[in-house]
C-alpha cells in the first residue's frame, strides 16, 4: 500500500508515520507535504498513491482545498485537530477522520475500513453515498458546539490552582516542558503537549504560531513584517525568546486574526 502524508507539523508526521508502521508494516510513504501547492504539485506529477493521510490545517491552508481544486481519486484519512471541517472531509473520498492526538486502535479501524471499501462487493460510489448518508443525519441533528477545554489544574507550591483557559495568553514549549503563562504575566507548568493542546482549545480563540507557541487572541498585540515573508508577533506578556511565524503560515494567522 503506498501513501502520501499531508502533515505541517513535523513531530505529528514522525508520530503518524510511527503508527502506521505498527497498524501496516506494508504501507510505503511516498512523500510528505506540508502545503496545499506542494500536494497539487506532487498529485499532478504522480500517479495516484493508494492511501493519502491528510491533515485538515496546512502551512498555506486547508488541505481541503487540494480536493476542491483537483480530482484526486485516492481514499483519504484525515487527522486533525478540529472537527468543524467533518462534512467537507467526508465529501472528499474520507474513509475516516481521526482527531488528534490519532491512536492507534484508531487509525488500524480506519485501514480496516478502507480494506472494506476496496472489496468486489462494495459499491464503487461508496464514498459518495456516504458522505449523502452523513450529510443528511448531520441535518436532522440538532446544532451543538464541540465543548473545548475550559480550565487547567496547575501546581503552586503545595497546592492545585484551576486557571480558567481564557485566562491563558500563551501555551510554550521548551526542552520537552509546556508553559502556561496567563494574562497578567504567572507562568505554571502543564502536564500536556501542544499537540494535545491543539485538540483541546478552542481554534477560533487559540492559534499555534510556531512549533513552540500557541497564542490565545488578547495577547496578540501586533504584527511586524520580517525577512524573507515571515512575521514577527508581539505578545503581551512578551516570551524569553522573539515570536516568528513562518511565511508559509503567515496568511492563516492574519485569517485568524480578522476573525
Amino acid at each position: 500500500m503506498t501513501v502520501l502524508l499531508l502533515e505541517d507539523e513535523y513531530p505529528a508526521a514522525e508520530r503518524l508515520q510511527r503508527l502506521l508502521r505498527q497498524a501496516a508494516p506494508e504501507a510505503q510513504v511516498l512523500a510528505v507535504l506540508d502545503s496545499v501547492a506542494g500536494a497539487l504539485q506532487w498529485l499532478d506529477t504522480h500517479s495516484a498513491p493508494d492511501l493519502i493521510l491528510s491533515d485538515i490545517q496546512l502551512a498555506d491552508g486547508l488541505s481541503l482545498e487540494v480536493f476542491e481544486q483537483t480530482v484526486v481519486r485516492s481514499p483519504v484519512i484525515f487527522t486533525t485537530a478540529y472537527d468543524a471541517y467533518a462534512l467537507r472531509a467526508f465529501k472528499a473520498n474520507s474513509v475516516d477522520y481521526l482527531l488528534k492526538p490519532v491512536k492507534l486502535a484508531e487509525l488500524t479501524t480506519a485501514l480496516t475500513k478502507l480494506q472494506e471499501w476496496r472489496t468486489p462487493a462494495a459499491p464503487a460510489a461508496q464514498p459518495d453515498a456516504t458522505a449523502q448518508r452523513l450529510e443528511r443525519l448531520l441535518d436532522a441533528l440538532p446544532r451543538t458546539e464541540r465543548q473545548y477545554k475550559t480550565r487547567f489544574l496547575v501546581r503552586s507550591g503545595e497546592q492545585l490552582l484551576p486557571i480558567a483557559a481564557t485566562q491563558a495568553a500563551w501555551f510554550q514549549s521548551r526542552h520537552e516542558t509546556t508553559t502556561l503563562c496567563t494574562l497578567d504575566g504567572r507562568r505554571h507548568v502543564v502536564e500536556y503537549t501542544l499537540e494535545q493542546l491543539e485538540s483541546l482549545l478552542d481554534p477560533a480563540q487559540f492559534f499555534r504560531l510556531n512549533r513552540q507557541l500557541i497564542a490565545q487572541l488578547p495577547a496578540v498585540q501586533r504584527l511586524h513584517p520580517h525577512f524573507n515573508g515571515k512575521l514577527l508577533v508581539d505578545l503581551q506578556p512578551a516570551p524569553s525568546e522573539e515570536v516568528l511565524v513562518s511565511r508559509e503560515k503567515a496568511g492563516a494567522v492574519k485569517s485568524w486574526l480578522e476573525g
